[in-house]
């Protein structure tokens, strides 16, 4: 009797699977024109990591100055996330993300034609502000209009989120090769593509009935749940873009051999987002899954240390197989911050991305700072102890969690 039980539940689980699959795969033109449109989007966040060091030998700057390329990025990219929903309740999502996409273009056009660091840290800031009224508008329209629900948008917007992360290292390493500009101005021409695509394929989108206010996703992060999950979000992105921004500059290697590394690194980050996550999701909840992968991150970035300095080859494998984790914690985040709250889900993500994205502005130039007056490993031990962190503000808010995960986990 158990045997049969067993075999019925394995039957509906392969079921469950393929329903799935057909649902990520049917789906409207205009979910696949944004989801190509985020990968290009997201193809900018690593894009410079290949030529990070080349910045810094052509710019005559230290790493933490470069490092501020991520910094100026991700900083207004946090903050402009407060204002996305009160622009795209206003003109509408498609025109949001146009105007996002148009903004990139002349920011990234602009950021090639530095001659200095510090207008290329000013360029990345301007970079980031159309990068936030893209990206948080995308996750949105996604879920309006792809067939399968909010949890088959976010699987699309991840897998995005690691294409993007895999290709963009690899283009800024072949490009980059050539001249330490070139990665910039194919950006450019990339997000010129994408604006193209979702002009064509997107259909006009209206603003919503009620309009965003702009203190609403700060109101939304007074939901316990959502807090938690930002706050736990903010920690874990320290440990993450201690990885993508820091670990170029110990490699000791060219554009080519960076863009490798890290082009793989993206692939396990797609990888395990799209389709180790919602195995785990189901086996062990969010949050059982989710503590374990930050857990087991943290033990990657002690590694790391151990590593630093003495085995440039483990590095390179600890940071590969890390993609994998930071893919499982990427989609259990999103879809935790997407349905914890009541919000609705653009002012939701606002709010979210407001915290976490915060972490990506610290994490670069601290990771660089702390190695500039230590060593590389201390770098490492600190972005171990805030996912450790991050993993305890899950487990003390786990109350204001589990409600929200389905029945029977």
């Amino acid at each position: 009797m158990q045997t049969n039980s067993i075999k019925f539940k394995a039957s509906d689980e392969v079921r469950t699977l393929t329903r799935e699959k057909n649902s990520i795969l049917k789906q409207p033109k205009a979910v696949w024109a944004v989801a190509g449109a985020s990968v290009f989007a997201f193809m900018g966040i690593g894009l410079v990591d290949p030529i990070l060091p080349a910045i810094a030998v052509n710019l005559q700057a230290t790493p933490s100055q470069v490092s501020l390329l991520f910094t100026s990025y991700f900083l207004i990219t946090a903050i402009a996330m407060l204002v996305t929903g009160y622009v795209s309740s206003r003109i509408g999502g498609k025109r949001t993300l146009l105007l996002g996409l148009a903004i990139i273009v002349v920011f990234a056009t602009l950021s090639g034609l530095s001659g200095t660091v510090d207008a290329l840290v000013g360029f990345r800031a301007g970079w980031g502000l159309g990068n936030a009224l893209f990206v948080a508008t995308a996750l949105a329209v996604m879920v309006g209009v792809a067939s399968g629900g909010a949890a088959t948008a976010i699987i699309l917007y991840e897998a995005a989120l690691g294409l993007g992360l895999s290709l963009g290292p690899l283009m800024g390493a072949m490009l980059g090769g050539w001249k330490w500009q070139a990665p910039f101005f194919g950006t450019a021409a990339a997000m010129a593509i994408a604006f193209i695509l979702i002009m064509i394929l997107l259909p006009k989108t209206q603003p919503p009935a009620v309009r965003t206010r702009l203190r609403d996703p700060l109101v939304a992060l007074g939901h316990k749940g959502l807090r938690t999950t930002a706050g736990s979000a903010l920690f874990y992105n320290y440990g993450f873009f201690t990885i993508l921004a820091f670990v170029p500059f110990i490699l000791g290697f060219d554009a080519y051999g960076i863009g490798a590394v890290f082009f793989g690194w993206g692939v396990a980050v797609a990888v395990f987002s799209v389709f180790v996550a919602p195995i785990v999701q189901r086996r062990f909840g969010a949050v059982g899954a989710l503590t374990a992968s930050l857990l087991g991150l943290a033990v990657l970035l002690v590694g790391m240390a151990m590593a630093a300095g003495h085995s440039v080859t483990t590095v390179v494998v600890l940071t590969v197989v890390s993609g994998a984790l930071l893919g499982i914690n990427n989609t259990l985040f999103t879809e935790m911050a997407m349905a914890v709250s009541d919000s609705p889900r653009p002012v939701a993500s606002a709010g979210y991305n407001f915290v976490r994205w915060m972490g990506g502005a610290l994490a670069p130039f601290l990771a660089a700072q702390i190695a500039e007056h230590s060593n590389a490993s201390i770098t490492f031990y600190v972005a171990a102890a805030m996912v450790v962190v991050s993993a305890g503000v899950i487990v003390g808010g786990r109350k204001f969690l589990v409600s929200h995960e389905p029945a029977g986990v």
